[in-house]
């Protein structure tokens, strides 16, 4: 089985979320949205429903007109793939790379592949500077922009927000946690700041970890889980924190594939 965690750069007209959110049906698992980030994050699994996503996506979102806190080149944005139980990082590369055929061919949406080879921040940086698109057009979709295709281990986006709404010092301790188990931004969320991370190996650095090391910078205001997490980083998490961390069972991806959402 194959998660795919399609990142959507719409968050402040929960209508549109709503009706792109529709197509994947039964293979829908969550969906958060931030209209200060302006940006959705739907949960889905297997190959199918991220093409209907994104084409409805492509179809209704024009990033001409798009403002939003969070970093982003596409109205679909990322596209990761995300090997769970009886799948292999092979299989999710695979499904990367089809994504990416079909995205090109269908949409004529450039794509950039990332994974085991190249990083997203690595992506985000370079595309269209000295990267070219692995697929589609040498330039953005007029109205889509481009896409960063994926395949990767499972990850925690999580976000905390600090007491001091001082953008300048959470973008420093970003700098100050960031490292290869985490990655860090500091950004102001309407009248608020907050650090937003990927814990990006859960099992090393979980949001206990996080909210620690920043915690031991500067006075924080309490914590937001991104979509899903694993059963397993709550685990090995006190579940005397959950409560703090915004952890909770029921917003596991174990739990929600026993009860999805469409």
């Amino acid at each position: 089985m194959l998660e795919c965690v399609v990142n959507i750069s719409e968050g402040s007209r929960p209508d549109l979320v709503a009706a792109i959110a529709a197509t994947a049906g039964t293979e829908l698992l969550d969906v958060h949205s931030d209209a200060d980030h302006n940006r959705s994050v739907l949960t889905l699994v297997g190959e199918d429903a991220p093409r209907r996503v994104a084409r409805s996506a492509v179809d209704l979102l024009d990033l001409r007109a798009h403002r939003g806190a969070h970093p982003r080149f596409g109205a679909v944005d990322v596209v990761p793939f995300v090997p769970l139980r009886g799948s292999t990082m092979a299989d999710a590369e695979a499904a990367r790379d089809r994504f990416l055929t079909w995205v090109a061919d269908e949409l004529a949406v450039p794509g950039f592949a990332y994974g085991r080879h190249r990083s997203l921040p690595e992506v985000r940086r370079r595309a269209f500077r000295d990267l070219s698109p692995d697929a589609g057009p040498a330039t953005p979709h007029p109205t889509a922009g481009a896409v960063a295709v994926g395949a990767r281990d499972v990850l925690v986006a999580w976000n905390l927000w600090l007491v001091v709404p001082d953008l300048a010092r959470a973008r420093h301790v970003a700098d100050q946690v960031r490292g290869p188990d985490l990655r860090a931004l500091g950004l102001a969320v309407g009248a608020r700041v907050q650090v937003s991370m990927n814990l990006i190996a859960p099992h090393v650095v979980g949001p206990a970890e996080a909210w620690d090391r920043v915690a031991a910078l500067v006075p924080v205001a309490g914590a937001e889980l991104v979509g899903l997490a694993p059963a397993s980083v709550l685990d090995r998490t006190d579940p005397a924190r959950w409560s703090q961390l915004d952890l909770a069972r029921e917003r596991t991806i174990e739990a929600r594939l026993e009860r999805p959402l469409g």
